[in-house]
């Protein structure tokens, strides 16, 4: 048989593919099978009732059935039981989950606050030297501090993207304003902030990768993200900016 993915001929896609981020979140849906396997777990106690009523009526001669009822009703309880322990549990898990996917983000926001503090400094000091374009202003006014919505966050994060790349503008444009001491600790401060933004993200998605994949395991943890409407939640994208830099050329021949 031959292989099913040949590297050697092909086809190939020489003009390559890009990929998206799909910013959507799908709320958790379960059907009538889950429906049917929480009955299911309780169903023995109905025949088990029937059973031991039938044997209670006729004990003389049909008492094998009291017993073979009170097994099926002891079994029923004992499914039922395990069944409610398991939702708990996975309802306790997900809480869990939630709470470090806040954390998480928070830890984001945090940074993302400092680097919108930062790169305000830095852009008043520049502008004490060059006058700075009023879309530079506009981004810093937009890229307010605080803690923010997934969607939020990424605006924020595109916004602080746009206001360096205009500061790094007109410090390639005026190459000696680097030499001043506090502008060198502010572009270093961004610098360090924005590694620590990258490193925190990656955590972050990292968490709700975990929190998609687990919702959708069935059958505790879909039922209870089902009954509490959870939906996926959205992992932090890049800006159209910071992808379209990446495809760009950084080293002329």
């Amino acid at each position: 048989m031959a292989n099913q993915l040949d590297e050697m001929t092909g086809p190939i896609l020489e003009e390559g593919k890009d990929v998206n981020v799909i910013a959507k979140q799908i709320p958790v849906k379960v059907g009538w099978g889950s429906a049917f396997f929480q009955v299911l777990v309780w169903l023995p106690i109905l025949p088990g009732l029937i059973l031991l009523i039938f044997g209670i009526v006729k004990l003389e001669t049909l008492w094998p059935l009291c017993i073979i009822g009170g097994l099926l009703i002891l079994f029923g309880l004992g499914t039922g039981a395990w069944w409610i322990s398991m939702k708990i549990k996975a309802g306790i898990y997900l809480r869990q989950l939630e709470q470090k996917i806040q954390h998480n983000a928070s830890q984001i926001d945090n940074y993302l606050e400092n680097r919108v503090v930062i790169l305000k400094n830095l852009a008043q000091l520049v502008s004490k030297a060059v006058k700075l374009d009023k879309e530079t202003y506009i981004g810093i006014s937009q890229a307010r501090s605080g803690h923010f919505s997934d969607t939020e966050r990424n605006e924020v994060q595109a916004q602080a993207e746009k206001v360096a790349a205009n500061i790094n503008i007109q410090l390639e444009r005026y190459p000696e304003l680097k030499a001043h001491q506090e502008i060198q600790d502010a572009i270093q401060q961004n610098s360090y902030l924005q590694r620590e933004i990258t490193a925190a993200r990656e955590i972050y998605n990292d968490t709700v990768f975990q929190w998609n994949r687990d919702i959708q395991i069935w059958p505790k943890y879909m039922i209870v993200a089902a009954k509490n409407g959870y939906t996926t939640r959205i992992p932090f994208i890049a800006s159209k900016e910071v992808k379209e830099a990446a495809r760009g050329t950084f080293f002329d021949e």
